[in-house]
């Protein structure tokens, strides 16, 4: 009979112990899959973060990228229309010298009636001065750059001689032949540093540089106008330039 209770409370025993054994279990795989699914949660929030701030940086450097492509418009709108006035300018003053020879071709016969013959020639180059500058005017930049290098050539004491240097540097710029537009723009500082067209031949020179892959040469050229010209046009493009650049 005792033998009988002891088996029954062992069986008993046994009972509960898997009981317990059965319930942790499942408790057990409960946590697991709850920590399995809050780890999940981390891993999404953490992926939409990611995604916020990549998103977020794209949306800074497009702002930045537009804020810089504006300033850079506006400084090449302003030498654009600074190239514009300046062959504006002179053909104007083309035109103007034009009629006053026509005037005194009409003029009645007397001691001063006739132009003499350098004049003659000098009416010549200054259509083929004009026509250059034309050329340029419509885009035709290669053209234009030839028509100015045998101006040049072939009118060494011209007083159109830094004018003529200044559209052939705007040329070859326009075609990208950066080493051959600073060669002219250079030439202008040495040989015409009194003319109109020194100061946008240091700018254009600059930009030359930086084009080139010259970055320090060219900042410092920058600073020089920047500093040295202030409350001109050409400063604030030089600034405008050195703020591109970090500086």
């Amino acid at each position: 009979m005792r033998s009988r209770q002891i088996i029954s409370v062992s069986m008993l025993g046994m009972g509960l112990f898997g009981t317990i054994g059965c319930n942790s279990g499942e408790q057990i795989r409960k946590v697991e899959q709850e920590v399995g699914d809050l780890k999940m949660e981390v891993f999404k929030l953490r992926k939409e973060m990611e995604s916020t701030n990549k998103q977020t940086q794209v949306e800074h450097s497009a702002a930045a990228e537009a804020r810089t492509l504006d300033r850079r418009f506006q400084a090449d709108l302003q030498e654009t229309l600074r190239q514009l006035q300046e062959s504006t300018r002179i053909l104007n003053n083309r035109l103007g010298e034009t009629t006053v020879r026509t005037g005194r071709a009409g003029a009645a016969p007397g001691k001063n009636a006739q132009e003499p013959a350098p004049q003659a020639a000098l009416s010549e180059d200054e259509k083929a001065f004009g026509a250059a500058i034309l050329d340029y005017n419509r885009g035709n930049y290669a053209i234009a750059s030839e028509s100015l290098e045998l101006f040049l050539k072939g009118n060494a004491s011209s007083p159109r001689r830094p004018d003529a240097l200044f559209f052939l540097g705007l040329s070859y710029y326009n075609q990208k032949t950066y080493d051959k537009a600073q060669r002219a723009f250079e030439q202008i500082l040495k040989e015409h540093s009194s003319s109109t067209q020194f100061l946008p031949a240091k700018l254009k020179r600059a930009q030359c540089l930086l084009k080139l892959g010259l970055k320090p040469a060219a900042v410092k050229a920058f600073k020089e106008i920047a500093d040295g010209f202030q409350g001109s046009p050409e400063a604030r493009t030089a600034q405008q330039e050195l703020a591109d650049l970090g500086f």
